[in-house]
């Protein structure tokens, strides 16, 4: 069970809990409500109602659900084959994953999921399992992904994902070089029709790509990415748009059986604030081998 606190000032004297510990601790309106029905929220050890008047000097806790994976990995211990964990604490996770793998369960993928091999790895109960993840990857992409570790800390940081305190940078092997080492492909983005495709739109949502030129080989680029916004297929489709969609790309461009069911696309860095501590998390994760060969085959 995840535990915070605070002590409550001389500017908090008089106030009611239901007015203090929302803004205090960053609460939504659904973990608040939550807590209450819990129990979850006590003055100097003793639960309160939510009408509850602080005083001075008096400690306010909140207790958080408890979270089958962070119960499964508190003490950090974890055995087995080499961890795609990167780094771990009460709050988050955060992941290497593979590809062609899924983040989640859907439609037509049941099992085999990232959800599934964490399970094993923290040896957690699958039927209570509670799983987070913060940046979702697509089944092709690898890379670094954050996965909280409760509700609290899931709000904490979707509120950063699309801010500078949540900075992703991916890698990408593409079919063609821009035509300018570096610049930023800022074109809005639409649903095409009924599939999952989508495609550059005028009147589609706002979305902004920055990039930069790596390294050339023949006709393939090594491009770092940074994303502003978040859509759906983003970076596919950005640099598709300029005629450089991802190798293997089977939706935006052509596939590349060699890949096995991935294409090269890549989250590489990743820079979050730790939602309760407040502590700068920077992570970098390198370019898998069957990626780097893309180039190397070109050279």
């Amino acid at each position: 069970m995840r535990r915070l606190y605070y002590t409550a000032l001389e500017t908090d004297e008089g106030r009611a809990i239901r007015d203090l510990v929302p803004r205090r601790f960053r609460l939504g309106a659904h973990a608040f409500r939550r807590l209450k029905v819990l129990g979850g929220i006590l003055i100097d050890g003793v639960p309160v109602r939510a009408s509850y008047r602080v005083k001075t000097g008096q400690i306010i806790e909140i207790r958080l659900p408890d979270d089958e994976a962070g119960e499964a990995a508190a003490d950090g211990e974890v055995s087995g084959p080499p961890s795609f964990i990167r780094y771990q604490d009460e709050d988050l996770l955060i992941i290497a994953k593979g590809a062609p793998l899924a983040t989640l369960p859907g439609t037509h993928i049941k099992t085999g999921t990232l959800r599934e091999q964490l399970i094993a790895l923290l040896g957690a109960d699958a039927q209570t399992f509670v799983y987070h993840p913060v940046n979702r990857l697509d089944k092709g992409t690898s890379g670094l992904l954050v996965v909280a570790r409760h509700a609290h800390s899931q709000h904490l940081l979707s509120t950063q994902l699309h801010s500078g305190g949540f900075v992703r940078e991916y890698l990408a092997v593409t079919q063609g070089i821009p035509q300018k080492p570096e610049g930023t492909i800022d074109a809005p983005i639409a649903k095409c029709g009924e599939g999952a495709k989508r495609c550059v739109c005028e009147d589609g949502k706002p979305a902004v790509t920055h990039y930069r030129v790596e390294k050339t080989a023949g006709n393939r680029a090594l491009i770092r990415l940074r994303l502003e916004t978040g859509r759906t297929h983003q970076i596919r489709v950005h640099l598709s748009s300029i005629g450089c969609p991802i190798v293997g790309d089977y939706l935006y461009g052509e596939e590349l059986p060699a890949l096995g069911g991935r294409f090269a696309l890549h989250s590489a860095h990743l820079s979050i604030v730790q939602p309760i501590t407040g502590e700068r998390i920077e992570l970098d994760e390198p370019l898998p081998a069957d990626l780097v060969a893309l180039l190397r085959a070109e050279e």
